[in-house]
């Protein structure tokens, strides 16, 4: 049975729409405008156990909202989920337990406190054994190379350091399921790979339910074979990423390595595609997939050709036009 099923679930937020200037806000006070944003549209998707699912879109898609709906920090407008067996927002206890909400962007560690002290008052939460605490907390501080900061205030960690020990907090009770929400944003090239590695580890030694979000395409690629993307609150595709590029990207990049290759007219180069990049040694093409064999065919015939090389579309460029759109 799937761990996570979601149902039409929807969410709209009424807001206040004020008016501009001193008697925009003298009106507001006797006669209120109010409007609908609709965060999340109907959304239906289901994730088996042990699935790691990237969930895409752009600002404002409804990515966070969607995620604080099934941990139980809000109620939908309409619509239904099940995550474990249990309501989300009915918060139940048994739930709760099961379950762990990363969100980049909020601290759950004390601010003023050493890491060590956060820890282990979550600990004392979940009623978590000392003898069990310390060796949870050994092997993940080993695995994020962070055991050595345990006892340093959280104000005077990293950003990376910080989001490592967030991740720690989260993973203390062992969760069946975790969301992860922008878990490596700001984070530096070592610190990301760092994060990834160690996400991928525990998805398969304990074969925790993942739903990632990331604007990072390096997280997706490195960690998710599915991907949901969500856009104006609705989902746009659900499947393999593998498939992102044959589905929405009807094109190659054929790339010639050719002596005076700046020499050759731009006429002679349309009729096999578009250019994308030309310099003194090397000519780029964006080809329709159906062409291709056929101008590869051409350009060895046609051009003094050394060498010959063909390339899907770079995924983050497909993502980005499918935001686009």
């Amino acid at each position: 049975m799937p761990v996570i099923e979601v149902n039409n679930l929807t969410k709209t937020f009424r807001t206040y729409k004020k008016q501009p200037g001193f008697s925009g806000a003298i009106k507001g006070l006797f006669h209120r405008q109010y409007e609908q944003t609709v965060a999340v549209s109907e959304v239906n998707f289901k994730i088996e156990p042990g699935e790691l699912v990237g969930f895409l879109g752009p600002n404002g898609a409804g990515k966070t909202t969607t995620l604080k709906m099934l941990a139980g920090l809000l109620y939908p407008t309409s619509g239904g989920a099940k995550v474990l067996g249990y309501t989300p927002w009915e918060r139940n206890d048994g739930y709760r337990r099961q379950f762990a909400l990363v969100l980049g962007q909020k601290n759950q560690l004390w601010w003023d406190l050493p890491a060590r002290e956060s820890l282990e008052l979550n600990a004392k939460i979940y009623g978590i054994p000392q003898k069990q605490f310390e060796k949870t907390v050994g092997d993940l501080t080993e695995l994020l190379a962070v055991k050595d900061k345990l006892n340093v205030s959280v104000r005077e960690l990293s950003l990376g350091e910080r989001m490592k020990m967030e991740l720690i907090a989260s993973l203390l009770h062992q969760p069946k399921v975790l969301f992860l929400d922008e878990p490596t944003i700001g984070l530096d090239v070592t610190s990301q790979k760092t994060v990834r590695d160690f996400i991928r580890r525990h998805n398969a030694e304990y074969k925790t339910t993942i739903l990632l979000t990331s604007h990072y395409m390096a997280d997706i690629q490195a960690l998710c074979e599915r991907v949901i993307i969500i856009d104006h609150g609705k989902i746009f595709f659900d499947g393999k990423l593998s498939e992102i590029v044959d589905r929405f990207a009807d094109f190659k990049l054929v790339t010639i390595q050719c002596e005076k290759a700046n020499e050759i007219s731009a006429d002679n180069l349309n009729r096999y595609g578009e250019v994308v990049e030309k310099t003194s040694e090397a000519i780029t093409f964006k080809v329709k997939r159906d062409r291709v064999i056929s101008v590869c065919k051409s350009l060895l015939d046609d051009l003094p050709v050394s060498d010959i090389d063909i390339q899907e579309v770079p995924i983050e460029d497909v993502i980005r036009q499918i935001f686009a759109r």
